[in-house]
């Protein structure tokens, strides 16, 4: 299996932008948390999350090809495993269509890379812009606005009950905490 080294080497050769490095960031402590939660490797479930949008800055333009030139990056690494491409090629079904989330470790990347910038949009609001002043509340006050973050699509992250059996409020504890743990590595 990749090591987060090496998925760490192939983000930084591809991604220069650091907000968009501290999302990959973001996006794998919460898959991690996930992993615990369900028991499953928290290796192999924070490298989808570390890599799910590494080659972003490069298909930025070209959204259909999202996820493709990653999946072609990670199969010249030795002993990539099949679980780690296949989560990373459904993170783009909402562009192509294709690849539709099947398992829990692709609904749980599905559910928690919207959840991640949400929640960075509420600490860049809190008067010290950190994450240590975010609680749950202060997410919930901010989701029933809908003008705030309104990119986010929350009906993606409110598949976490369905998909995951995570009720929304637990899901958005975990990534919260989750994110608080490496608030270093994100600048907040």
């Amino acid at each position: 299996m990749i090591s987060r080294e090496q998925a760490l080497e192939l983000l930084h050769k591809n991604m220069q932008n650091v907000n968009l490095r501290r999302h990959c960031y973001s996006v794998e402590s919460v898959m991690r948390a996930l992993a615990k939660r369900f028991e499953k490797d928290e290796e192999k479930w924070g490298i989808v999350g570390l890599l799910h949008d590494g080659d972003y800055e490069k298909t930025k333009e070209t959204p259909d090809k999202h996820t493709l030139m990653m999946a072609e990056w990670l199969k010249k690494v030795e002993g990539v495993d099949e679980e780690i491409l296949n989560a990373i090629l459904s993170h783009n079904y909402a562009h192509t269509g294709q690849n539709p989330p099947k398992n829990k470790l692709e609904w749980s990347l599905y559910c928690c890379d919207e959840l991640t910038g949400f929640i960075v949009a509420v600490a860049l609001v809190r008067p010290d812009r950190k994450l240590a002043s975010v609680t749950f509340d202060s997410i919930i006050k901010k989701w029933n606005q809908k003008s705030f973050a309104a990119g986010v699509k929350r009906e993606q992250i409110e598949e976490c009950d369905p998909r995951l059996g995570i009720p929304l409020k637990e899901f958005v504890e975990l990534a919260l905490i989750a994110m608080q743990g490496i608030s270093k590595d994100l600048g907040l």
